[in-house]
């Protein structure tokens, strides 16, 4: 099966859709509601077949994120030649802890995008970039899930880009913390949500043998494959489920496939042959079976205004600037408060 949604002209409202043919059989709600509901998806397509809601050609549709409002976003980094080559682009040797649990950061789930929306600049970044990814839906709560049973909990997968701006990235991940700005703009998912039992034919090593391609400008950028995986989407779907829930609706993003953004390409090949996005470019990342999202980069909505400094913290950059001799006491505490 699968599924989308769509904004309709009938009541202004978002619906779930599912692929039939050539047309959109749509129901009452929206997905996250019927991934919430007890009834499984084979049974919400039976009953679209029998009594759509309202029937619409897929072709000139506009398509929203399969959920455009997940509960949240977690992005692991599970294909290992991105995470050696994107290390090196910062400067850095990839952490043992990698080879030995999956690790992920929480995206913005108020920035989903869909298929074909056009796609905001950061606010001052001058490094603009595409992360080409595969994303799990989970259909089922669940906690501490094990591996063995993890994949029961996907109710489909779908294309997933997250879209980074490097230099904010690299300047706030410093410190200890983030990405927060450098991926806070934008997350593109789409078109369609694929369920497992369709991809099954194509299961291969951790994942499934199916292409990962990106272009800019309809020039051919990155090629990889799902099944380079070396976290599987049921290892992942369990350890975000450690010691907490995962609900219906969640998202859980593989990371970027190799070769599969400009930071890596640009460190591989050079930044003249690889330039970082601009407002009026268009990006196609495309996944076998499941489809494409096709984006246009637009400007910030917003003017890069300049981030702000209060006093107690202009002194303490001082304070701690490079040769400077740091404080023997403690700073009062409204200073700390501040």
């Amino acid at each position: 099966m699968r599924w989308t949604s769509y904004r309709s002209t009938t009541d202004g409202r978002e619906h779930a859709a599912l692929l039939h043919g050539d047309e959109l059989l749509a129901l009452d709600r929206p997905l996250l509601a019927a991934l919430r509901d007890d009834t499984p998806l084979d049974g919400w397509a039976e009953h679209a077949r029998a009594r759509p809601w309202e029937r619409l050609p897929a072709e000139t549709t506009p398509l929203l994120a399969p959920v455009p409002d997940p509960p949240s976003v977690r992005d692991f980094m599970a294909f290992e030649n991105h995470v050696v080559t994107s290390h090196a682009a910062f400067g850095a040797e990839v952490s043992p802890v990698w080879y030995e649990q999956p690790v992920f950061y929480f995206s913005n789930p108020a920035a989903i995008l869909g298929p074909e929306d056009e796609v905001p600049m950061a606010p001052g970044t001058a490094r603009w970039d595409f992360e080409l990814e595969v994303a799990a839906v989970v259909g089922r709560t669940g906690a501490d899930v094990h591996p063995d049973r993890a994949e029961e909990h996907v109710a489909g997968y779908v294309v997933l880009c997250d879209w980074s701006a490097r230099d904010l990235q690299a300047t706030e991940t410093a410190v200890g913390l983030g990405p927060a700005k450098g991926k806070d703009t934008a997350t593109s998912l789409g078109p369609w949500l694929v369920t497992p039992d369709e991809l099954e034919p194509y299961r291969k090593g951790r994942g499934y043998d199916l292409r990962m391609r990106a272009s800019v400008n309809g020039l051919p950028y990155s090629s990889g494959t799902w099944a380079d995986l070396s976290w599987s989407f049921a290892e992942m779907l369990s350890y975000a489920s450690r010691g907490t829930r995962v609900r219906p609706g969640d998202i859980i993003g593989s990371g970027t496939v190799g070769t599969g953004c400009i930071l890596e390409l640009g460190l591989t090949h050079g930044e003249a042959a690889f330039p970082w996005l601009r407002p009026g470019d268009e990006v196609t990342l495309e996944i076998e079976q499941l489809g494409a999202i096709r984006s246009l980069i637009s400007r910030a909505r917003l003017s890069p205004d300049p981030v702000p400094c209060g006093s107690s913290a202009q002194a303490g950059a001082a304070a701690y600037r490079p040769g400077a001799t740091r404080p023997t006491s403690q700073p009062p505490a409204q200073t700390l408060r501040a």
